[in-house]
Protein backbone atom coordinates (compact mmCIF):
# COMPACT_ATOMS: atom_id res chain seq x y z
CA UNK A 1 0.00 0.00 0.00
CA UNK A 2 3.06 2.34 0.83
CA UNK A 3 5.65 1.42 -1.66
CA UNK A 4 8.55 3.25 -0.97
CA UNK A 5 11.45 4.19 -3.74
CA UNK A 6 14.41 3.30 -0.96
CA UNK A 7 14.46 0.15 0.21
CA UNK A 8 15.27 0.72 4.27
CA UNK A 9 15.77 -2.22 5.43
CA UNK A 10 19.12 -1.57 3.63
CA UNK A 11 19.68 1.53 6.15
CA UNK A 12 18.28 0.39 9.77
CA UNK A 13 21.52 -0.65 10.80
CA UNK A 14 23.07 2.77 10.17
CA UNK A 15 20.19 5.07 9.29
CA UNK A 16 20.86 7.49 11.96
CA UNK A 17 24.35 7.48 10.94
CA UNK A 18 23.48 8.74 7.25
CA UNK A 19 20.91 10.89 8.48
CA UNK A 20 23.22 12.73 11.16
CA UNK A 21 25.70 13.33 8.39
CA UNK A 22 22.83 15.19 6.42
CA UNK A 23 21.93 17.02 9.28
CA UNK A 24 25.65 17.94 10.03
CA UNK A 25 25.33 21.19 8.52
CA UNK A 26 22.72 22.77 9.92
CA UNK A 27 24.47 22.51 13.74
CA UNK A 28 22.50 20.71 15.03
CA UNK A 29 21.92 16.51 15.41
CA UNK A 30 18.74 14.44 14.42
CA UNK A 31 17.15 14.30 18.16
CA UNK A 32 17.83 18.37 18.40
CA UNK A 33 14.74 18.40 15.34
CA UNK A 34 12.82 15.01 17.10
CA UNK A 35 12.46 16.90 20.04
CA UNK A 36 11.66 20.11 18.80
CA UNK A 37 8.68 18.08 16.88
CA UNK A 38 7.17 16.77 19.66
CA UNK A 39 7.15 19.81 21.55
CA UNK A 40 5.69 21.73 18.87
CA UNK A 41 2.73 18.83 17.73
CA UNK A 42 1.99 18.69 22.09
CA UNK A 43 1.93 23.05 21.88
CA UNK A 44 -0.61 22.14 18.85
CA UNK A 45 -3.11 20.23 20.38
CA UNK A 46 -2.82 21.26 23.71
CA UNK A 47 -4.15 24.67 22.15
CA UNK A 48 -7.04 22.67 20.97
CA UNK A 49 -7.59 21.14 23.99
CA UNK A 50 -6.66 17.83 22.75
CA UNK A 51 -4.51 15.66 24.54
CA UNK A 52 -4.06 11.99 23.10
CA UNK A 53 -3.67 8.96 24.93
CA UNK A 54 -3.32 6.57 22.35
CA UNK A 55 -1.16 7.95 18.94
CA UNK A 56 -0.21 6.28 15.64
CA UNK A 57 3.37 7.04 14.14
CA UNK A 58 3.24 6.20 10.52
CA UNK A 59 6.33 5.83 8.73
CA UNK A 60 8.16 5.46 12.24
CA UNK A 61 11.42 3.93 11.05
CA UNK A 62 13.78 2.63 14.03
CA UNK A 63 11.12 4.46 16.21
CA UNK A 64 13.81 7.16 16.91
CA UNK A 65 10.61 9.71 17.96
CA UNK A 66 9.25 7.71 20.19
CA UNK A 67 10.94 8.76 23.46
CA UNK A 68 10.59 12.40 22.84
CA UNK A 69 6.91 11.75 22.11
CA UNK A 70 6.08 10.19 25.58
CA UNK A 71 8.34 13.04 26.78
CA UNK A 72 6.01 15.67 25.33
CA UNK A 73 2.57 13.84 24.86
CA UNK A 74 0.39 12.53 27.46
CA UNK A 75 0.73 8.62 25.74
CA UNK A 76 -0.45 5.73 27.72
CA UNK A 77 0.27 3.64 24.02
CA UNK A 78 2.12 4.64 21.01
CA UNK A 79 2.21 2.06 17.64
CA UNK A 80 4.75 2.67 15.09
CA UNK A 81 4.12 1.47 11.99
CA UNK A 82 6.61 1.43 9.06
CA UNK A 83 7.05 -0.78 5.79
CA UNK A 84 10.80 -1.87 6.45
CA UNK A 85 10.16 -4.83 8.71
CA UNK A 86 14.22 -4.55 9.75
CA UNK A 87 13.30 -1.12 10.90
CA UNK A 88 10.79 -2.36 13.23
CA UNK A 89 12.60 -4.83 14.66
CA UNK A 90 15.32 -2.58 15.65
CA UNK A 91 12.68 -0.12 16.72
CA UNK A 92 11.27 -2.79 19.36
CA UNK A 93 14.72 -3.76 20.43
CA UNK A 94 15.48 -0.11 21.31
CA UNK A 95 12.44 1.17 22.57
CA UNK A 96 10.74 -1.24 24.79
CA UNK A 97 10.84 0.26 28.12
CA UNK A 98 8.16 2.45 27.09
CA UNK A 99 4.32 1.91 26.29
CA UNK A 100 5.36 1.25 22.50
CA UNK A 101 4.76 -1.63 20.21
CA UNK A 102 5.77 -1.87 16.40
CA UNK A 103 4.08 -3.75 13.50
CA UNK A 104 3.99 -3.95 10.18
CA UNK A 105 1.66 -1.71 7.97
CA UNK A 106 -0.69 -4.65 6.99
CA UNK A 107 -1.56 -4.68 10.46
CA UNK A 108 -2.67 -1.30 10.99
CA UNK A 109 -6.37 -1.38 9.74
CA UNK A 110 -7.31 -4.57 12.19
CA UNK A 111 -6.14 -1.79 14.98
CA UNK A 112 -8.75 0.27 16.99
CA UNK A 113 -9.02 3.85 16.58
CA UNK A 114 -6.26 6.76 17.33
CA UNK A 115 -6.64 9.78 18.82
CA UNK A 116 -3.93 11.31 17.07
CA UNK A 117 -1.55 9.89 14.46
CA UNK A 118 1.99 11.30 13.14
CA UNK A 119 3.93 11.10 10.17
CA UNK A 120 7.17 13.19 10.09
CA UNK A 121 8.99 13.08 6.17
CA UNK A 122 7.25 10.17 5.13
CA UNK A 123 5.25 11.16 2.44
CA UNK A 124 8.05 12.52 0.03
CA UNK A 125 9.03 8.59 -0.18
CA UNK A 126 5.52 7.74 -0.81
CA UNK A 127 5.16 7.38 -4.74
CA UNK A 128 3.09 10.08 -5.43
CA UNK A 129 0.31 7.39 -7.35
CA UNK A 130 -0.01 6.11 -3.97
CA UNK A 131 -0.08 8.91 -1.29
CA UNK A 132 -3.84 9.35 -1.45
CA UNK A 133 -4.51 5.41 -0.28
CA UNK A 134 -1.10 5.85 2.02
CA UNK A 135 -3.42 8.81 4.06
CA UNK A 136 -6.82 6.74 3.72
CA UNK A 137 -5.28 4.11 5.52
CA UNK A 138 -3.80 7.39 8.32
CA UNK A 139 -7.86 8.50 8.36
CA UNK A 140 -9.33 4.76 8.71
CA UNK A 141 -6.80 4.52 11.86
CA UNK A 142 -8.11 7.83 13.55
CA UNK A 143 -11.12 7.53 15.88
CA UNK A 144 -13.83 10.08 15.39
CA UNK A 145 -12.47 13.17 15.52
CA UNK A 146 -8.62 12.16 15.85
CA UNK A 147 -6.13 14.12 14.81
CA UNK A 148 -3.46 14.02 12.19
CA UNK A 149 -0.24 15.93 12.89
CA UNK A 150 1.44 15.58 8.91
CA UNK A 151 5.09 16.93 9.39
CA UNK A 152 6.88 17.42 5.82
CA UNK A 153 9.86 19.15 4.35
CA UNK A 154 9.21 22.24 3.09
CA UNK A 155 10.88 22.28 -0.78
CA UNK A 156 10.33 26.26 -0.36
CA UNK A 157 13.55 26.37 1.76
CA UNK A 158 16.59 26.03 -0.29
CA UNK A 159 18.72 24.81 2.94
CA UNK A 160 15.96 22.00 3.31
CA UNK A 161 16.66 20.59 -0.43
CA UNK A 162 20.36 20.98 0.09
CA UNK A 163 20.00 18.94 3.05
CA UNK A 164 18.17 16.47 1.41
CA UNK A 165 20.81 16.48 -1.51
CA UNK A 166 23.51 15.09 1.58
CA UNK A 167 21.24 12.12 2.24
CA UNK A 168 21.73 9.08 0.62
CA UNK A 169 17.83 8.26 1.50
CA UNK A 170 16.27 11.68 0.49
CA UNK A 171 18.41 12.47 -2.98
CA UNK A 172 15.54 10.62 -5.05
CA UNK A 173 12.53 11.64 -2.64
CA UNK A 174 9.76 13.82 -4.52
CA UNK A 175 8.95 16.90 -1.93
CA UNK A 176 5.53 17.98 -1.58
CA UNK A 177 4.84 21.34 -1.41
CA UNK A 178 2.44 22.33 1.32
CA UNK A 179 -0.03 23.39 -0.59
CA UNK A 180 -0.45 19.91 -2.07
CA UNK A 181 -0.19 17.86 1.33
CA UNK A 182 -3.38 20.16 2.02
CA UNK A 183 -5.10 18.98 -0.99
CA UNK A 184 -3.62 15.54 -0.51
CA UNK A 185 -5.58 15.64 3.15
CA UNK A 186 -8.66 17.41 2.24
CA UNK A 187 -9.58 14.83 -0.60
CA UNK A 188 -8.92 12.15 1.79
CA UNK A 189 -11.89 13.73 3.81
CA UNK A 190 -10.00 15.41 6.37
CA UNK A 191 -10.18 19.00 7.52
CA UNK A 192 -7.17 20.82 7.72
CA UNK A 193 -7.25 22.70 10.68
CA UNK A 194 -3.83 24.69 10.36
CA UNK A 195 -0.47 24.86 8.40
CA UNK A 196 2.21 26.37 10.43
CA UNK A 197 6.64 26.31 9.37
CA UNK A 198 9.15 25.80 12.02
CA UNK A 199 12.96 25.56 11.96
CA UNK A 200 13.96 28.56 10.48
CA UNK A 201 17.38 29.09 12.12
CA UNK A 202 20.76 26.66 12.21
CA UNK A 203 22.38 26.58 14.99
CA UNK A 204 24.75 29.28 13.93
CA UNK A 205 21.76 31.74 14.26
CA UNK A 206 20.09 29.97 17.68
CA UNK A 207 20.18 33.31 19.13
CA UNK A 208 17.27 34.28 16.72
CA UNK A 209 14.84 31.24 17.52
CA UNK A 210 13.01 32.63 20.19
CA UNK A 211 11.09 34.49 17.30
CA UNK A 212 10.55 31.57 15.27
CA UNK A 213 6.86 30.70 17.08
CA UNK A 214 6.35 34.69 15.48
CA UNK A 215 7.48 33.32 12.04
CA UNK A 216 5.13 30.64 11.99
CA UNK A 217 2.84 31.62 8.98
CA UNK A 218 6.12 32.33 6.57
CA UNK A 219 5.98 29.71 4.22
CA UNK A 220 9.98 29.14 4.76
CA UNK A 221 10.71 27.29 7.34
CA UNK A 222 12.29 23.83 6.81
CA UNK A 223 9.81 21.73 7.77
CA UNK A 224 6.16 22.39 8.03
CA UNK A 225 3.00 21.13 9.90
CA UNK A 226 -0.47 19.83 8.82
CA UNK A 227 -2.82 19.40 11.48
CA UNK A 228 -5.85 17.52 10.14
CA UNK A 229 -8.90 16.08 11.80
CA UNK A 230 -11.28 13.19 10.59
CA UNK A 231 -14.61 14.82 10.24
Amino acid sequence: MTPEKVNFDAYAANYDEALESALSVTGEDKNYFARRRAVITARVLAGLGCAPARMLDFGCGTGSATPFLFEHLPLAELVGTDPSLASLEVAAAQWNEFAARFVPIEKVPGLPGFDLAYCNGVFHHIAPAERAASVALVRDALGPGGRFAFWENNPWNPGTRWVMSRCEFDRDAVPIPPPAAARLLCDSGLEVERTSFHFYFPAALRSLRPIEAALGWVPLGGQYLILARRR
